[in-house]
């Protein structure tokens, strides 16, 4: 069932989480409207603002480190990726009124509606330099400070995250292997890498905050102040943090206990970035030496950027065409001709395509080569179509034709096409890179001991607070968190 704003026409599913987050104020119903566009990226925010739920109690049920972690890293991610699309929704609603004004308008000009075929943007081989102290890296000197750090990567709509990794003075260098592969994006493409860290160092088991500071308070106030202070603030039957008593807390309890990350480094790459090699980049360094979750960058990171324009993996254009090969007027040949990358490919029947046989011969297309249109032939059915390239200083046209003056427009407005592509692409239609498709991510395995996730995290009285309607029977979490944590997974 849904409800509809008649003043917005916006639509939001009735009872979704969407419609939950805008009735607490956090997001303005006006940003959507009724196109299928939109409630496709509604959707999205409602799958995301749920996972965000189900980060949060995970973390406050988490009774181990790593699982904290890795909690803390989802949540992240999850509200990063809410932004994002409530980013995308606002962009496409001004681009929406944008639209609307300039068909009101007058005297606005014809519009060129031509744009640039999408591509894919793929980021691999992360490395990021780390530039110890001497005395630390090879003295092994002073305390080892260690941190969780991973990287989100942005890239219009679409975010990625790498697995966690764990840092300190005896690493050079912060590898992520993931491959990273948006499939939607332009030339005008802006990819931010974030890197995140976080202390891995102190106890994120909920409750502990209390303890700890109790037990600094205790050692300054003495043996017997301190005793009492220890007792206060340990969880009894008299404490609220039982959920059941009257005594009041010195401090309270954060509502979703557990570590935080915080924004280290970040940079921005462009197509101009792109590059079949392996390249550096400078980064921008956030935070200072003095916060807990500081590692001593080199202040660059290094990775391969490819991308592939569809331009260069798909056909663009396709279907008979007869190709002069000189020696008379009558020296035709008929062929089957797709235009794909650089070349355009003639076969002498289609079949052979499919039956992966070799073209007859290819024209080659690229940023110099020159087309036009010449007179009609002598029957006046159709037009020819010049294509010129140089090889070794001389100029060798090739000469085309169709059977009608709409297949020769149809093939005049591909090639043209082609051309803009190319052009708006640059250095990524000389020769196509290589992207490697990325394996299927897994749960990371994040305890030795027991072997399961599920099977290691227990509801302490501590976190029951904050964990309403969270029921963990047998050790075990519950059959809602298990279907979280299994589509967090899957969409992963």
């Amino acid at each position: 069932m849904f409800c509809r704003n008649q003043t917005t026409r916006a639509t939001v599913a009735r009872g979704s989480a969407l419609e939950m987050e805008i009735r607490r104020g956090r997001f303005r119903k006006s940003l959507y409207v009724n196109t299928s566009q939109d409630s496709d990226i509604q959707k999205k925010i409602d799958h995301e603002i749920r996972m965000r739920d189900g980060a949060c109690k995970l973390l406050a049920a988490c009774s181990q480190r790593d699982q904290a972690l890795e909690a803390a890293k989802s949540l992240q991610t999850c509200s990063t990726r809410i932004m994002a699309y409530m980013s995308e929704l606002q962009k496409m609603k001004q681009a929406q009124v944008m639209q609307k004004v300039t068909r009101r308008s007058s005297d606005a000009g014809p519009m060129d509606d031509r744009l640039p075929c999408k591509g894919k943007v793929a980021i691999s081989d992360l490395r990021i330099p780390l530039m110890w102290k001497d005395t630390e890296y090879f003295k092994n000197k002073g305390e080892l400070h260690r941190c969780a750090v991973f990287c989100l990567l942005q890239l219009g709509g679409e975010i990625f995250d790498t697995d966690m990794v764990t840092v300190d003075r005896t690493l050079t260098d912060i590898c992520f292997d993931n491959t990273i592969v948006f499939s939607e994006a332009d030339p005008a493409f802006e990819l931010r890498v974030e890197l995140y860290s976080c202390c891995s160092e102190e106890d994120f088991t909920a409750g502990s905050t209390p303890r700890k500071l109790a037990s600094k308070l205790s050692s300054s106030l003495g043996r017997s102040a301190g005793k009492k202070l220890r007792a206060a603030m340990e969880p009894g039957p008299c404490s609220p943090v039982t959920n059941g008593g009257a005594c009041p807390l010195l401090l309270p309890v954060p509502s979703v206990p557990g570590p935080k990350y915080h924004l280290l480094a970040h940079t921005t790459l462009s197509l101009s970035h792109a590059q079949d090699n392996f390249r550096t980049h400078d980064l921008t360094i956030s935070g200072n030496e003095e916060c807990s979750y500081w590692l001593p960058l080199y202040g660059s990171v290094c990775c391969r950027l490819a991308a592939q324009p569809q331009c260069m993996t798909q056909q663009m254009m396709s279907g008979p065409l007869k190709v002069s090969l000189g020696g008379g007027p009558h020296n035709w040949t008929k062929v089957y001709a797709f235009l794909k990358g650089t070349s355009l490919s003639c076969y002498r029947r289609q079949e052979d395509i499919q039956d992966g046989v070799d073209p007859a011969f290819t024209i080659a297309i690229n940023k110099e080569t020159r087309i036009r249109v010449s007179d009609k032939d002598a029957q006046g059915k159709a037009q020819n179509v010049s294509i010129s390239n140089r090889y070794g200083g001389e100029d060798v046209t090739h000469t085309l034709t169709t059977d009608s003056r709409e297949e020769t427009h149809r093939w005049m407005e591909a090639f043209w096409q082609h051309f803009y592509d190319m052009s708006t692409w640059k250095q990524c239609c000389d020769d196509l890179m290589k992207i490697e498709q990325p394996s299927p991510r897994k749960p990371t395995p994040l305890t030795l001991k027991q072997g399961s996730l599920y099977h290691e995290m227990v509801l302490s009285p501590l976190a029951a607070p904050s964990c309403e309607g969270l029921l963990l029977q047998d050790n075990a979490v519950s059959a809602e968190i298990r279907a979280l944590l299994s589509s967090y997974y899957n969409d992963r």
